[in-house]
């Protein structure tokens, strides 16, 4: 509920200061008959997903679309009573605690966050959040660049991560004289080619970027990679999907002895597709690496009576007052969007993020059978995948695409500018928001409009 500042008394005085007996007779105009109207046509007992789904076919005059594209941005089931807590004026107005120890909720809800964070990624210690997926991995970058051993400076990140976060660190860390080097995707599978990893080894090399699963959805070997960064005696940093991460082995639990630092983007966790933001950043370490952590953590402590107190553990100072020596100047921790998180993640439990993220990777393989028997449908790698996969079709990707939007259908992401080798590839994406006859839906209108049913407006269209 709305956070209303005004108490029962102020109310009363101000409906004696205009007249009126009660708030309902500021609306007394509005007749009775819109004002008592009967949900006979809802269900009862349904679930609130359901129920919403319900909703949203009903609200489709307004302009919703059937939605299939990820791309780094997901469209999860969001129960309403994460965004009805987090936008109370308590948390929505006292999220950035800059008197820290004056805002104990503030600081519990965090470390409760940190704690939760640490737990999916089987690490030892989270940070408050970061401002995003992208500069989380820029961090994360940096961060092995300082903790790495005589002065080395460059990094080895495959071509499969995702091409906004690979532009993003560029613009990020190249201003500091770190060298990128991209490893090619095998054309086969879509994996991290092992063998392509040794041949790029070199003495400058300070770590190695493990996408899981990768930017086409692809899931890598990343038992082999995390071990094989070891072998090489270089710093391992995943790029994960937290959703993923419920249901797939934890970053810290890869290979012999796990990463030493994981990132990603916090989106997925409770946060609505919103025209590209706020989102928000999360990482997590060993704890032999928080030193070089960027941004707050928050600790829970006893004072001197005994009671239970939270404090900011680890906050650099330079970052506020000796710029040239912080760990990050770019650590905006987007407080309200882990505040939500938060109370997601408390809502499902661990065992409702499997259920998701089960649910995701069942509605993929429904969409893949759905698709692949259409004439002019392929699957460019084969699985193991998960919530995302790249399919090949027989037409020109922006007409089919122009030709589904018009059925009301947003039918996945176009790779052609980054990846100009897949130009003819959908990149798609299934949630567990996705019933079995949306994919019915969208397979039947791919199949019409790769039969040419819609195609010959939708051409003309893209050249004009």
């Amino acid at each position: 509920m709305p956070f209303i500042p005004h108490t029962e008394q102020d109310v009363k005085e101000m409906l004696k200061n205009i007249g009126i007996q009660s708030i309902e007779n500021l609306f007394d105009e509005i007749p009775a008959s819109l004002t008592q109207v009967s949900l006979k046509a809802i269900p009862s007992g349904v679930s609130e997903m359901a129920l919403r789904q319900e909703m949203a076919e009903r609200a489709a005059n307004d302009g919703g679309m059937l939605c299939f594209i990820g791309a780094g941005a997901y469209e999860h089931h969001i129960p309403a009573a994460v965004w009805e807590i987090a936008t109370r004026g308590e948390f929505m107005t006292a999220y950035t605690p800059y008197q820290a120890e004056a805002s104990q909720g503030s600081l519990q809800l965090i470390y409760e966050y940190q704690t939760m964070i640490s737990s999916l990624m089987a690490l030892d210690v989270s940070n408050a959040s970061l401002y995003d997926g992208a500069t989380a991995l820029a961090e994360a970058i940096l961060m092995a660049v300082r903790l790495s051993k005589n002065g080395k400076s460059s990094l080895l990140i495959p071509r499969s991560v995702h091409p906004y976060y690979r532009e993003a660190v560029k613009s990020i860390v190249g201003q500091q004289n770190i060298k990128l080097i991209e490893i090619p995707y095998q054309e086969t599978t879509g994996k991290i080619d092992v063998d392509m990893l040794s041949a790029m080894m070199n003495d400058d090399i300070a770590a190695l970027v493990i996408p899981q699963p990768n930017f086409f959805g692809v899931l890598e070997d990343v038992d082999q990679l995390t071990d094989w960064a070891r072998e090489q005696k270089i710093l391992s940093i995943a790029l994960v999907n937290p959703i993923a991460t419920a249901l797939l082995k934890a970053p810290g639990e890869w290979g012999k002895e796990g990463v030493d630092i994981a990132c990603g983007e916090g989106q997925p966790l409770g946060i609505p597709l919103a025209s590209g933001g706020p989102y928000y950043g999360l990482m997590c370490c060993r704890q032999s690496h928080v030193r070089q952590m960027p941004g707050r953590i928050v600790g829970r402590t006893v004072d001197k009576e005994g009671k239970q107190g939270f404090v900011l553990t680890l906050q650099a100072r330079e970052q506020h007052i000796r710029r040239a020596k912080a760990t990050s100047n770019i650590c905006t921790n987007q407080g309200l969007m882990v505040t939500a998180s938060t109370i997601y993640m408390s809502l499902m439990g661990p065992n409702g993020l499997r259920r998701v993220a089960t649910l995701c990777h069942q509605r993929t393989r429904e969409l893949v059978d759905a698709l692949t028997t259409i004439p002019g449908v392929e699957v460019v790698f084969e699985p193991p995948y998960f919530h995302e996969v790249l399919l090949r079709v027989n037409q020109p990707v922006k007409a089919v695409l122009s030709a589904l939007a018009s059925e009301g259908i947003q039918g996945g992401f176009a790779l052609n500018e980054a990846y100009p080798e897949l130009a003819d590839c959908l990149l798609l994406c299934v949630t567990e928001t996705k019933r079995t006859e949306d994919i019915k839906r969208f397979a039947h209108a791919l199949r019409q409009v790769l039969a040419g049913s819609f195609l010959s407006g939708s051409k003309a269209a893209c050249q004009a």
